[in-house]
């Protein structure tokens, strides 16, 4: 299955073509599925956990979109093969015995499937397996009521389980929810925003995570947690007021942090929102966020020839991977298809399909540290973050989390090595060298504060080196401006946007590539330290885009001990005739810095 032919042959528009287009993928995934099995593999690339628990995981998360199907009434021909496979899994004297869990255990993770089909499909469920299987179920089920785990976004998974007990009349343990909730409540930061543990990131977990099991639980147990469910749907309305800005016109949303080969999980919120009937936006807002998304998704090369989800973004690509990405994990981006369990008659199936509601060109969004920018009519939407770093240290953790900016359209690239510049993934990054060709960028902040006019953070690359950055969104540009005192001879490399691999030309002080998939450039504005225009190409599968080599923008220097500061404007536009060559213009006094631009009546003022 190619996925130029998922989209010529479904037109993503109806509730009917939903359906479709789920039951094409499980049908890939029915051919590697054996029957009489408990789980099945989907390839020969490894987690840090065993691939039995791999293969367990892949055929779980089928489920996120085999249960809502269920739900919603539709005949399909899989279930009677998953039924079976539960029933193996959960049984402790079948050869297919899914096991005895341990701390921070994966399947854990997986155990929230369970629980959400429970808590849609109730005792019509539990109707298709005997009593025998039930308590089995329930049982192996049970080990997450009292187990350790991280400290975050897991606590959810304890509370659909608890959740699908109590909706099939099971026993379940009212205590855990409390717990786990309370635990949850301590990392909220307010204005819908939790971060994903104490101290960890702001990125999709919170939508794919937090408020996706929150609206589950509001709506499901709405009725005898009324506090809870009202406190849950606040939050969820005022998040859904921010994330709608990820979303750009066409349907692609901004890329940023882990875990982003789930995919069509980015927008699995909305599909909440629907299912709960949250009435944030109109039913045919939240409708076309969600089919524009899977649209853009079905035109990328995420397939293999067998239809199976790949590991990688936009095509595979395991470079890009964390080291809890097995075959099957992908398949998270089943959750979005949580709206088939809405019968067609619902006013979400029944409203005509909107484009984006009037947004703001910019939103600044304080308790996640990001300024978000809507160019060309939502065509490119663009972010700035504060450099927030995941302590986990994942693979390519400053690449996916500190640098400067990130765009719905030219995504990101990641570092393929720890020698050379060309390995480094300078996009969006001021990079720093001592001549010995090893790079050092932002990664962990001393201090970040947001602000509607810009971020500032600050940080030390070396002991000896700190650094002073704004980031100040300027109509389609950026300026960073970075304030340097070194005690180090360094050399420089400040990059812009990645774009497909192109020549790069000298413009106005800096450099522009003008590539088949956009327009990238950063220009030299005012500082103490002049840097040359140049570009630099990175190997392929670098771009989490584009699968061929990258050219970046670049501007290059030197920094000689003690203060010096840096300046530039960058910008990135889908055409030559979108890209405004205007540059604004910055002035650094004494205690402010001072931009202007023609467009603007009033100049920007920075204090610092």
């Amino acid at each position: 299955m190619q996925a130029a032919e998922v989209k010529t042959s479904n037109p993503l528009s109806s509730r009917a073509d939903m359906v479709g287009a789920l039951k094409q993928m499980l049908a890939a995934l029915d051919k590697q599925f054996p029957e009489g099995a408990s789980h099945f593999s989907l390839g020969a690339t490894s987690a840090h956990y065993s691939d039995a628990i791999a293969e367990m995981e892949g055929l779980s998360r089928a489920l996120w979109g085999l249960f809502p199907l269920m739900a919603g009434g539709d005949a399909e021909p899989f279930s009677h093969k998953y039924l079976a496979a539960i029933k193996r899994g959960v049984d402790p004297q079948s050869a297919g015995y899914w096991g005895a869990t341990e701390p921070y255990d994966q399947r854990l993770v997986e155990m929230a499937a369970y629980g959400l089909g429970l808590a849609l499909l109730g005792d019509k469920l539990t109707a298709l397996l005997s009593e025998a299987d039930v308590r089995n179920l329930h049982q192996w089920l049970n080990q997450i009521t009292d187990a350790q785990m991280p400290d975050s976004n897991w606590n959810f998974f304890a509370i659909m389980v608890q959740l699908g007990f109590k909706r099939a009349g099971l026993p379940w343990d009212a205590a855990a929810i409390e717990r786990r909730f309370r635990m949850m409540d301590a990392y909220y930061l307010g204005d819908g925003w939790y971060s994903d543990g104490p101290g960890r990131p702001k990125d999709y977990y919170i939508s794919m995570a937090f408020h996706f099991y929150g609206l589950i639980y509001a709506t499901l147990n709405g009725e005898d947690d009324a506090s809870r469910a009202a406190t849950l749907r606040e939050r969820a309305t005022l998040f859904a007021e921010d994330f709608i800005y990820m979303s750009a016109a066409q349907g692609e949303s901004v890329p940023f942090g882990r875990s982003l080969t789930y995919r069509f999980a980015m927008v699995a919120f909305w599909s909440a929102v629907a299912f709960s009937g949250l009435a944030v936006f109109s039913p045919g807002v939240v409708k076309g966020v969600v089919l524009r998304h899977l649209r853009w998704w079905l035109q990328q090369p995420i397939f293999d020839r067998d239809g199976i989800l790949t590991l990688g973004f936009a095509y595979p690509n395991l470079a890009m991977c964390e080291d809890y990405n097995s075959p099957g994990s992908p398949y998270w981006a089943l959750k979005v298809f949580l709206i088939l369990a809405l019968p067609s008659s619902d006013d979400f199936w029944q409203a005509p399909e909107l484009p984006l509601p009037a947004l703001n060109t910019q939103r600044t969004i304080a308790p996640a540290g990001q300024i978000i920018v809507h160019s060309d009519r939502s065509r490119h939407v663009w972010m700035l973050t504060a450099g927030q770093l995941e302590l986990n240290n994942y693979v390519n953790t400053e690449a996916k989390y500190t640098k400067f900016a990130y765009s719905s359209r030219f995504g990101f690239t990641i570092e393929r090595g720890r020698y050379g510049i060309k390995h480094a993934a300078c996009d969006s990054m001021l990079l720093l060298s001592e001549g010995d060709n090893y790079f050092r960028g932002r990664r962990e902040c001393d201090e970040v504060v947001v602000t509607e006019q810009a971020i500032f953070s600050r940080w030390s690359p070396w002991a000896d080196v700190h650094i002073a950055s704004w980031l100040i969104p300027c109509g389609d540009w950026h300026l960073r401006v970075h304030r340097i005192d070194s005690a180090r001879h360094l050399q420089s490399v400040e990059g812009g946007f990645a774009v497909l691999k192109a020549p790069h030309r000298n413009e106005q002080g800096g450099s522009l590539v003008s590539a088949e998939n956009g327009v990238s450039g950063i220009f030299e504005l005012a500082g103490t330290a002049p840097r040359e225009a140049d570009s630099v190409v990175t190997p392929p599968n670098s771009s989490i885009m584009f699968s061929p080599c990258a050219s970046i923008p670049v501007l290059r220097g030197n920094i000689a001990p003690g203060r010096q500061w840096l300046a530039c404007a960058v910008q990135a536009a889908i055409t030559e005739q979108a890209f405004d060559f205007v540059l604004p213009q910055l002035h650094i006094e004494e205690q402010a810095l001072v931009i202007n631009t023609p467009e603007q009546k009033n100049n920007i003022v920075i204090a610092f």
